[in-house]
């Protein structure tokens, strides 16, 4: 697999949370658009979300055996206070993108500590859906240079 999508807690839930903060959108609608643009450039794609801390390092860990070569990441409320899941990415070695829906820099307070800006290879906030996208081809253009060396 070239790309992982990782999505932290609650965003099962996109599409009925919050619309003001995290749109319309479902993570499906989101996902399905992500794996279409993914395919039509020959990458393989594969998505995960989770509540739980314990099976996002599991794919965290998981990914280098799978062949990724870039993770997209929106850690959702992890963000903020998962150091375990920061020493999951900087174990494997692996470029990552860090995703938010909403502009996490004008809400609350709290929300604007990331114990993941600082080593992604870029941050993407505040773009809602379109993100991801952004996110993507990111991905795409680190996986085409890789494949030029």
């Amino acid at each position: 697999m070239d790309v992982l999508l990782l999505n932290g807690p609650n965003l099962n839930l996109l599409g009925s949370r919050e619309p003001d903060y995290y749109g319309t959108q479902t993570l499906d609608d989101i996902t399905s658009n992500l794996t279409k643009i993914a395919n039509n450039v020959g990458l393989t794609f594969e998505h995960h979300q989770d509540n739980s801390e314990s099976k996002l390092i599991k794919y965290i860990h998981n990914a280098t055996d799978n062949g990724v070569q870039y993770i997209i990441f929106n850690p959702a409320a992890f963000t903020h206070t998962s150091i375990a899941l920061r020493d999951a990415i900087l174990a494997v070695g692996i470029e990552f993108s860090e995703v938010h829906l909403s502009n996490i820099y004008k809400r609350e307070i709290f929300r604007k500590q990331s114990y993941f800006s600082d080593i992604a290879k870029g941050i993407i906030s505040g773009f809602g859906p379109q993100g991801y996208e952004f996110a993507l081809q990111a991905a795409i253009q680190h996986i085409q240079q890789l494949k030029r060396l």
